[in-house]
């Protein structure tokens, strides 16, 4: 089905243009006033996430509830234990997910929210720390934190004044300042972000080779030093790689046929030759522990399509550059 669009005027979509910078003006407006408006506040609240063992149970009503869901998934997937619990079911029994070695991160525009009370009050109770967010230092979130991370009072984007838009922006930031230095505090590195993200290719750029292996890496073809052309061919069709390691006596690894070193060699006397002249001598190669990131960018700047994997200089392992595509690895 085919919908008719009219075009706006050149005079409202002049207006809507407008309309929509001034919105960005007043964002970027309500982040320059949180720069201003941040203290050691966020440090103190760093520090009793950081001494506590439990969770960081993040919760908040509205769309604040929404931003509190996002800060929540960003702080568990930097190093910080944590997860959001809506504040009206903890109402009806979800209040037993505030174990007493939690921390309890409760964000409110107003500081006023009605459904925060009942979990306010508990972890008054329970001595469970509470770490508010809020743009009102004298609500009673406030003064019901051991901590309160304030936000400056800024008016919303919308006329109106009511539809939650600078105030959730401001939140947003603040949520992912308080991530970002919780993951410096905590020293979380890539690889441990890797361990956290395995899915897409943001996460499968930083697995490692051996994440890519498995527990039961299928084992490259190899031929001795040497063995006749004819063998080296056989090695090459049998392991379905495009290439075949060529080792040393003790197993070590002395080069790489690919190929297009097979086609190359049809040049010469065949019946003659055997690995060791056609090989290319000291490949490049990867331990199990590389990134996948650092294979992948090998590979382009050398402009090979085979990757030998090595434990004490002998091949356990081929990444080929077809497997990578297929994975996903590579577009």
């Amino acid at each position: 089905m085919t919908v008719a669009i009219t075009p706006s005027s050149p005079a409202a979509a002049a207006a809507m243009l407008t309309r929509a910078r001034e919105v960005i003006r007043l964002n970027i407006a309500a982040l320059e006033a949180l720069d201003g408006a941040i203290d050691d506040s966020l440090g103190r609240a760093c520090d009793i996430i950081l001494g506590r063992p439990g969770y960081l149970v993040v919760t908040g009503m509205g769309k604040s509830g929404h931003i509190g869901g996002k800060i929540a998934a960003t702080l568990a997937s930097t190093g910080t234990n944590a997860f959001f619990v809506h504040p009206a079911e903890m109402s009806h029994g979800d209040l037993g997910m505030l174990r007493k070695d939690t921390t309890l991160l409760a964000i409110s525009n107003s500081g006023e929210s009605r459904e925060l009370r009942d979990p306010l009050i508990f972890c008054q109770r329970e001595g469970i720390p509470v770490i508010g967010m809020t743009q009102r230092p004298a609500s009673f979130l406030a003064r019901n934190s051991a901590v309160c991370l304030t936000m400056p009072q800024v008016a919303e984007a919308c006329p109106n004044n009511l539809a939650p838009t600078t105030s959730t922006l401001m939140t947003l930031a603040l949520g992912d300042a308080l991530a970002m230095v919780l993951m410096d505090r905590r020293g979380f590195s890539a690889e441990a972000f890797g361990l956290h993200h395995p899915g897409g290719k943001l996460g499968m750029s930083l697995q490692s080779v051996r994440d890519w292996m498995g527990d039961r890496p299928a084992a490259p073809a190899t031929v001795a030093l040497d063995a006749p052309f004819s063998e080296v061919v056989s090695a090459i069709t049998e392991g379905r790689k495009g290439a075949v390691a060529v080792i040393d006596a003790d197993g070590t690894l002395a080069g790489i046929v690919t190929d297009g070193d097979v086609r190359r060699a049809f040049t010469r006397d065949i019946a003659r030759l055997v690995a060791a002249d056609i090989m290319s001598a000291n490949p490049k190669v990867v331990g199990s522990g590389a990134r996948m990131s650092d294979v992948i960018d090998l590979m382009a700047q050398n402009k090979i399509s085979n990757l030998f994997v090595t434990e004490d200089n002998r091949p356990i392992a081929i990444v080929h550059i077809a497997e990578l595509m297929q994975a996903g690895y590579v577009s």
